[in-house]
């Protein structure tokens, strides 16, 4: 396996000590990913207990299935967030099916409407805390702060490329939100 192939130590040896079945590692794992798996779930489902509900469906998940992370796929974060989106999208797609009461082709295009926008938001969410520092910093001052790449460059201290250079690449990063297509089912997904 080729250097840029290998995923962290920390995925490699805690993907292992999970598969050994490892109680302590999942207590590791939580405590590293439970803040992120618990703020998705409540940003697709607007409900905190149910996002409880899913940060539970998460680990067990996990605990189970250690051998369905794929380390090709990204790092063991991003496995966690996929999956944490999925089971999110799975939960609001089954309770807003329930609340509807028909199965009319309008009201199942609205509910997919509102499936696809709160899995949008969450992966976007995701992406923005994800993104290195400087990246971000250059986002929240010109969407929170209204700068533009000017004012952004003097209030980071840097050129005004520089800062035009992280704008772009921020920007290029959000827009891959939209480029995730519908939501997958959980299946037999990672």
């Amino acid at each position: 396996m080729a250097a840029k192939d290998a995923p962290p130590r920390w995925d490699r040896t805690m993907q292992q000590r999970l598969a050994r079945g490892e109680a302590a590692a999942l207590g590791e794992l939580y405590d590293r990913f439970a803040s992120l798996v618990q703020a998705l779930a409540h940003r697709v489902l607007g409900d905190e207990s149910a996002a409880d509900a899913v940060t539970r469906e998460v680990f067990a998940h996990v605990w189970e299935h250690p051998d369905t992370y794929d380390h090709r796929q990204g790092p063991l974060r991003t496995w966690i967030a996929t999956t944490t989106q999925r089971l999110a999208v799975e939960r609001l797609r089954a309770s807003e099916k329930a609340a509807l009461g028909g199965d009319s082709p309008e009201e199942l295009a609205a509910l997919e409407g509102r499936v696809r926008h709160a899995a949008v938001a969450a992966r976007a969410d995701y992406i923005v805390h994800s993104m290195p520092h400087p990246l971000r910093a250059a986002l929240e001052l010109a969407y929170f702060q209204r700068r533009d790449y000017r004012q952004a460059a003097a209030d980071l201290g840097v050129t005004e490329d520089e800062a035009r250079r992280r704008l772009r690449l921020g920007l290029q990063l959000l827009s891959t939100a939209h480029d995730a297509g519908a939501p997958p089912e959980l299946g037999g997904a990672r």
